[in-house]
């Protein structure tokens, strides 16, 4: 029991836990179990160097034992997929993530698509020492060894392919700020591999920790406790306590759950890919080194070390494609990716950058990058010989017992601090002053004493500048938390460099390069467009609307000009933030080589999709017009609309189609001499199929009268074209006999198609709707039966006078009583179901109704009966009235429709009953026979 190096420390420890528990149970088991996982792992033949994700501490720690011993081998826990894009951080800018993108999906579930992989990489970590190092020393290998990205979705549950430990979905947090927000959207839902993950997995031990603590969140304890004491430390007691705390960890996690099947599982397979590499290359332990999480440093699976059984056997991965490249990332939205405290990751890049200073430590850098200020280490030309490890010595004993050194803030820097917060918080409009500098300096020392505290952390800074400035509002976008954080680092961005990029984006860079601005910044740049001067910048123009068609809302915003059928500009103005938005314009790179070519693969999808519509289709046809200059596919997209809309069975989509179609015929007839194949095969289709789902739709409860209208609407816009293709108008007229409606709006529908079908005269339908005003009992359902006549504007146009004329007449004839609460069901009404065809309406109504207040009470309606006509001595009578003393009026035009005609005669003035004699009976017989052309001449000409 007491026997190795560490026989002192586990015997001290189980004493605790018998004095501590008195009883036998599970503290001393856990207690041994911990002393032994660190005893295991220090004594494996291969180097495990055990890190915290994002740690300065563990950064600083590697870049000390990779000059002291120089592995040839490194083995890092990494995805082994992605090791091919690190040659690639050469031209970036860190932060940045890798990542393994999948969108074609063979063997998951199709809910689950599109797969994404993410592995963040910051400057003060670990890894990046790791990797910084075998890139730039000649004859090192960095070999990934964990699960490949299409691992990762095959072991994850059915029901929820993020909920994997270690590497879980984007966190919900509040922004604190439009930039935090932006930050934090970098990373979307994508599956976060975080290499290094050591936070309990045990709720009440980090409620316990943080209480006792006396900190709020797991961040701020794992800066004071372990990040904080080990930055100085020498490598073999950081390595003992890493492993140490990982192995606690695993202690605590209840056994036999999935997840940690799945920690056991990844052990396996990273031990069996090391040992298959060091069989095949020949490798020996004393030269490579294995960089893993500390949790997985704890491993007690059979398969662990260099001796380990090989009985775990890796399944191949499944037939998913998957696309791979760098993306942009942020300290935000690795706080986000992973549950972080926000700001964490400043401050530990922060500590990172004083660490450097205080300790001499030179880091590793690759050659290129854009964030390095010193070139990288070069490996000595003469052979060096790795450091031996030595005997294992028990230095946990020695760390546990001291107590921490002092650290944190030195009164200089603390000082320099407040004076910068008060600084920035005035920028951004705090009523702030030196003497609230002083309050925040006392206030942070206050609260490191309160906390056990030798000197003041970062974070006790936050709280103290946030209680002596913040006070009660926020006055601007970003509290001081916010700025808390800026002041420390802020949320450093990355990006990735030009030579990364796939194929797709740096062909746009390209070809907006005429532009003549550098569209790699991440700040929105006014953009503007002379296409009428310059037309060289007409393609700059159709790459931009191609990618606000593609790209989110604020990557290409356009201020002036538009793009719509029929419609070109000769000026523009855009507002362009491609920096900002690089990771949607890189993952446009993983669906094609052009822009052109993924817009025709998006739109050949949407209209193959199984949910696909006619109306969508029309959409795609629409802005393959407007975007792509390839006839064949537009057809081959109005073909499939013909398929989509014979195949429905619903009309719900029958407004858009009607909208659509009747734009495509508008632009077609203007831009070539006939309309395409489809066009006509869709006006067919389209007439036969809406007849035959009329009737059921005029019935059907769940079929809405917009949708009803724009059926009708489509029947009889496209009728004439219809017919002269070959359809049956007996089809049409069979159709409308059959329908029954029971609802009001509905009802008033049938009757407009009856009056365009000729079926109804106008006179029949004002004494029906007279019918209507005069029942009581259909008075409270009235503005439905309004709300059908609106919506009949659309396919029958011609009733915009009559129902002007009914609404003046309901408001005339109904008394105050019932007038004014029908009024407010009459306006919900209009503006539920025909809220876009009311202004014909009101401009129906200006045209009829007198535009000043004085006329209003001589005014008589054009609807109202006119006398009865009176018979002339020479010829057949005709009817006074306003029409009559239009004619007598402006006789030209009279004159010349009846030469027209071949009629001849003589005007004969108004008699004395104030009829008007026309001189030859053919001139009075033909305004008799045809008074519609005569009302319609007056309409022409102003007349009421």
């Amino acid at each position: 029991m007491t026997e190795g190096p560490f026989g002192a420390l586990r015997e001290q420890l189980l004493d605790a836990a018998a004095a501590f528990t008195g009883t036998p149970g599970a503290l001393p088991g856990i207690l041994s179990g911990m002393v032994d996982d660190v005893d295991r792992a220090l004594r494996e033949e291969l180097e495990i160097f055990p890190v915290c994700h994002h740690s300065p501490a563990s950064a600083l720690a590697m870049a000390r034992r990779l000059r002291e011993k120089q592995p040839k081998v490194i083995y890092i826990e990494m995805c082994e997929d992605l090791r091919p894009l690190l040659g690639e951080l050469a031209n970036c800018r860190l932060p940045v993530a890798l990542q393994a993108y999948a969108t074609d999906l063979d063997g998951f579930p199709p809910g689950w698509g599109p797969l994404s992989v993410i592995a963040p990489i910051t400057e003060s970590s670990a890894e990046y020492q790791a990797i910084a190092y075998a890139l730039s020393t000649p004859d090192v290998e960095l070999v990934a060894v964990d699960r490949s990205s299409d691992h990762v979705f095959q072991w994850a549950p059915k029901d929820d392919p993020t909920a994997e430990p270690g590497e879980q979905a984007a966190v919900v947090a509040d922004p604190d700020g439009e930039d935090a927000a932006e930050g934090q959207a970098l990373h979307g839902d994508a599956v976060g591999m975080e290499i290094g993950d050591l936070r309990p997995r045990f709720a009440e031990l980090e409620e316990h920790l943080l209480h006792h603590g006396k900190v709020r969140h797991w961040s701020e304890w794992w800066d004071q406790y372990v990040e904080q004491p080990l930055a100085g430390a020498d490598y073999h007691t950081y390595r003992q306590v890493l492993v140490l705390i990982g192995s606690l960890f695993r202690h605590l996690r209840p056994s036999g759950s999935a997840k940690n099947d799945r920690d056991e599982d990844r052990e396996r397979y990273m031990w069996t890919r090391m040992r298959q590499h060091m069989a095949a290359t020949g490798t020996r332990p004393e030269d490579a080194m294995y960089v893993c999480g500390s949790f997985h440093a704890a491993s007690r699976v059979a398969e662990f070390g260099v001796g380990g059984t090989d009985t775990y056997e890796i399944t191949e991965p499944s037939a998913t494609k998957w696309l791979y490249g760098l993306i942009p990332s942020s300290n935000s939205a690795i706080e986000a990716q992973f549950g972080l405290a926000s700001g964490s990751v400043s401050i530990a890049s922060a500590t990172w950058t004083k660490a450097i200073a205080s300790y001499g430590v030179k880091p590793f850098r690759l050659e290129g990058q854009k964030s390095a200020k010193k070139k990288p280490a070069k490996r000595a030309a003469k052979a060096v010989v790795p450091a031996a490890p030595g005997p294992v010595t028990d230095r946990l004993s020695g760390f546990l017992a001291q107590p921490p050194r002092p650290g944190g803030l030195d009164e200089s820097e603390l000082l320099g601090w407040c004076v910068d917060i008060v600084r920035l918080a005035r920028r951004n409009g705090y009523l702030a002053s030196t003497a609230d500098a002083i309050a925040v300096y006392e206030t942070s020392i206050l609260l490191a004493g309160i906390r056990d505290r030798a000197r003041p952390t970062p974070y006790d800074f936050q709280d103290a500048a946030v209680t002596c400035i913040e006070k009660d509002s926020v006055p601007g976008k970003r509290d001081v938390r916010r700025l808390c954080e800026i002041l420390l680092g802020g949320d450093r961005i990355g990006q990735v460099g030009y030579h990364s990029l796939p194929p797709l984006a740096r062909d746009v860079y390209d070809r907006l390069a005429p532009l003549g601005h550098d569209l790699t910044k991440r700040n929105v740049q006014r953009v503007l467009l002379d296409l009428a001067a310059d037309e060289s910048l007409r393609p700059c123009s159709d790459l931009l609307w191609i990618l606000r068609r593609l790209m989110p809302e604020d990557a290409a915003r356009p201020i002036m000009g538009a793009r719509k059928l029929g419609e070109r500009s000769i000026q523009e103005s855009w507002d362009l933030a491609l920096g900002r938005n690089q990771r949607a314009l890189i993952e446009l790179g993983y669906e094609g080589v052009t822009i052109e070519q993924v817009l025709e693969q998006r739109l050949r999808k949407e209209v193959w999709a199984d949910n696909a519509t006619a109306a969508g289709a029309l959409r795609a046809v629409e802005d393959s017009i407007l975007y792509l200059s390839n006839p064949r596919f537009t057809d081959e997209l109005g073909a499939r609309a013909v398929d989509l809309l014979s195949a429905e069975r619903t009309v719900d989509g029958a407004p858009e189609v009607l909208r659509h179609i009747r734009r495509l015929q508008a632009h077609y007839r203007a831009t070539r001499p006939d309309l395409p194949v489809w066009c006509q095969d869709f006006v067919t289709a389209g007439y036969a199929h809406y007849c035959t789902l009329l009737p059921t739709a005029f019935v059907d409860d769940d079929t809405g009268i917009r949708q009803v209208a724009a059926m009708l609407g489509f029947l009889f816009s496209m009728e004439s074209l219809a017919l002269a293709l070959g359809c049956d108008r007996a089809q049409l007229e069979l159709a409308v006999r059959q329908s029954h409606p029971e609802t009001p709006g509905k009802i008033a529908l049938l009757w407009a198609s009856h009056t365009q079908l000729g079926m109804l005269p106008i006179a029949e339908l004002r004494e029906r709707c007279d019918g209507l005003l005069a029942n009581p009992l259909v008075i409270p359902s009235f503005p439905q039966y309004l709300s059908g006549f609106v919506q009949a504007l659309d396919p029958v146009p011609v009733l915009t006078p009559f129902v002007v004329e009914l609404i003046s007449n309901a408001f005339g004839r109904l008394p105050d009583g019932v007038l004014l609460p029908w009024l407010p069901t009459l306006i919900t009404t209009l503006r539920e179901h025909a809220g876009e065809l009311v202004p014909v309406l009101i401009k129906e109504a200006g045209r009829t109704f007198p535009g000043t207040l004085p006329a209003v009470d001589a005014w008589i309606p054009p609807w109202v009966a006119a006398p009865a006509p009176a018979r002339a001595a020479g010829g057949p009578a005709v009817e006074s009235g306003p029409v009559t003393e239009l004619l007598l009026a402006h006789r030209d035009t009279p004159d010349a429709l009846a030469a027209l005609l071949g009629c001849g005669g003589e005007w004969k003035n108004v008699g004395e009953g104030g009829d008007a004699q026309a001189g030859d009976p053919k001139v009075g017989g033909l305004l008799t026979a045809h008074p519609a052309s005569a009302e319609a001449l007056a309409v022409l000409l102003g007349g009421v």
